[in-house]
């Protein structure tokens, strides 16, 4: 009985001191970006269709499209274990090389002058290491481009059974035109132990120059969506509009575009799960409104732009929910606003289409 004892108890030690240097070495490994973080600024080789007489002025129209990609993992039949699905990497390696690299098609195919990307891995354990911009290069030819790190755990043990492990991601701007300025902004997050699942939330502001010499404010965002709390939602949309609004007070155009995390549509939805939060669209500063209102036809934006991970996409069944989408200055005209319907082929977000004219 004796021998029993002391057995269990020094299996209980060994346990607490395992947790206890885990513990120890995610919190030391814990880290932000410094604010205000200037970005690199590259052009990613020549592409014989672009135009290089391209300059962005008022008058002209141009498409910009924004595009969740979710690491490469969510294909039709992936649930995601935060979501209260189960799996937590992609299917295999193979899988999510073809799935960036079938949503890198669909960026050609449409062919913007200007895009945002989230959830684009660097390096992670969820993805099977394939670093994402890298291969996302190899087709988006010809553009300028920044990118700003959003994500970089430590190595985290959970679920047990498919440890979530250590992941670098970042979101991407790309642009026709010279980006001549990029800075990447660190966003409010919790202080809690509920950072280590939000970890460094950011966006990402590139300025281009105009014809009239003035700046288009590209702003490329993902606000939080696990372990957020109301202030900290509001303190991340505080911070974002008062960037926005200095930048259109200097008479420079903007868009913010991304994953905003919240409802974009207004009023609310009927038995919405308690992550669709509603867009506090009276927040909105003034001279902003939503892309999305000046949609010319419901047909255009019926889709929703993202779907819950909670299951397996089933048409009809899944709920899904318009999370994606822009925002822009008064001065900026929507000619054009499409939800593009993918079914979810490639992740769990579709693509959002905008076409503008600066006044």
């Amino acid at each position: 009985m004796k021998k029993a004892v002391k057995w269990t108890m020094l299996i209980v030690l060994v346990i607490v001191l395992l947790f206890g240097a885990y513990a120890a070495y995610v919190f030391g490994t814990y880290y932000r970006l410094p604010d205000k973080l200037t970005l690199e600024v590259v052009r990613n080789g020549e592409n014989s269709y672009f135009d290089e007489d391209f300059s962005v002025a008022p008058g002209q129209a141009y498409f910009i499209m924004t595009y969740n990609i979710g690491f490469g993992a969510y294909r039709k039949d992936y649930s995601f274990f935060m979501d209260g699905g189960k799996s937590s990497w992609g299917k295999d390696k193979e899988s999510v090389v073809a799935g960036v690299c079938s949503m890198a098609e669909i960026v050609n195919d449409v062919n913007p002058d200007f895009v945002f990307l989230q959830e684009v891995d660097l390096d992670g354990t969820r993805s099977y290491h394939v670093d994402q911009l890298e291969l996302l290069n190899q087709f988006l030819r010809g553009y300028y481009y920044d990118y700003a790190q959003a994500y970089d755990s430590p190595f985290l043990f959970f679920p047990p059974w498919e440890p979530h492990g250590a992941n670098k991601s970042c979101l991407a701007t790309y642009s026709r035109e010279e980006i001549t300025d990029a800075m990447r902004r660190s966003l409010p997050i919790s202080e809690s132990v509920s950072k280590l699942v939000d970890l460094d939330r950011c966006y990402s502001i590139s300025r281009i120059p105009t014809e009239n010499e003035k700046y288009l404010c590209l702003y490329n965002v993902h606000t939080s969506a696990y372990g957020g709390s109301d202030e900290i939602r509001q303190a991340q949309l505080s911070m974002l509009y008062e960037d926005m609004v200095s930048d259109y007070k200097k008479g420079n155009y903007v868009i913010c575009g991304g994953d905003f995390n919240h409802n974009m549509r207004e009023g609310k939805q009927e038995n919405a799960p308690e992550w669709a939060y509603e867009f506090p669209r009276e927040s909105l500063p003034e001279g902003f409104h939503m892309g999305l209102d000046s949609a010319k036809d419901e047909e255009d934006v019926a889709h929703n732009t993202c779907r819950s991970a909670e299951t397996p996409y089933q048409e009809g069944t899944t709920y899904t929910v318009t999370l994606d989408g822009f925002i822009v200055s008064d001065n900026v005209n929507v000619n054009y606003y499409q939800h593009m319907d993918w079914g979810y082929e490639f992740s769990d977000h579709d693509p959002v289409l905008m076409q503008f004219i600066l006044e």
